[in-house]
């Protein structure tokens, strides 16, 4: 009775999550501001500057983070609790801190981004641990990501959000597996996003004119971007108007 009890839970879990990725999918980001960047048009509007983001500018910043920091982490969706809601109170571990990290390398992969295809590439190696019903699962793995870029007009700020393709792990038991994945996806799409690529303050345009009393000011209207070999060309159109100094 008991070895069917056991079994009956386990094909109840590996068939959720058979059901979730079937007719639900991929866990995506809930936060994602603005609207999608769109590649340049044939002709540029006038009034437009082009702001040139190598590949390897972004990875330096990665480096540093990685290198004079402590490594990102973050709490896992829903760690340590059932699709209910309910918490597996008596399978609580205290060493078990149900987080996930992002490292700068492993599972033989490093976390960077790799401008590919007119696509932002973003493979993340992590490690991380899960309070289950079965005991604390500590687990190691990689996913496979792509930066999607968004102009937010309100915020007149550019941002990245990732979205997580897949979730790799390595030689974890398929039915921890099928809990895992998916509070993987759901924590990195969630907790991550949205990223701040420019914001008002960089982009901005304030500029006092002395000879005429006033200054001259600018908002950004549009931005669209293009993928060249290893750069990311943002197109920034802006609105430009004067106003009297006060």
């Amino acid at each position: 009775m008991a070895r069917f009890l056991i079994g009956l839970i386990i094909g109840l879990i590996a068939g959720g999550a058979i059901i979730f990725f079937t007719f639900v999918g991929v866990p995506r980001s809930a936060t994602r501001p603005g609207e999608p960047i769109k590649p340049p048009d044939a002709t540029t509007p006038g009034g437009t500057a082009q702001i040139v983001l190598k590949q390897d500018f972004f990875n330096e910043v990665l480096g540093a983070i990685f290198r004079d920091m402590n490594d990102p982490a973050f709490q896992l969706s829903s760690a340590g609790r059932p699709a209910s809601g309910y918490q597996y109170a008596a399978f609580q571990d205290s060493a078990c801190d149900g987080k996930i990290t992002i490292l700068p390398e492993g599972s033989g992969v490093q976390t960077a981004l790799k401008f590919d295809n007119n696509r932002i590439a973003a493979p993340l190696a992590f490690t991380g641990s899960y309070n289950s019903i079965f005991g604390c699962v500590q687990f190691t793995g990689w996913a496979q990501a792509n930066l999607e870029l968004r102009f937010d007009s309100g915020q007149q700020s550019v941002f990245g959000v990732i979205n997580v393709e897949t979730v790799n792990l390595d030689g974890v038991n398929p039915v921890i597996g099928g809990l895992v994945t998916p509070l993987v996806q759901s924590t990195l799409n969630s907790r991550v996003n949205p990223i701040k690529i420019l914001d008002a303050r960089q982009i901005a345009i304030d500029v006092p004119i002395a000879s005429t009393g006033g200054k001259l000011q600018a908002n950004v209207s549009d931005v669209r971007a293009d993928l060249a070999a290893n750069a990311l060309n943002l197109f920034v159109t802006y609105n430009f108007h004067g106003s009297p100094t006060m």
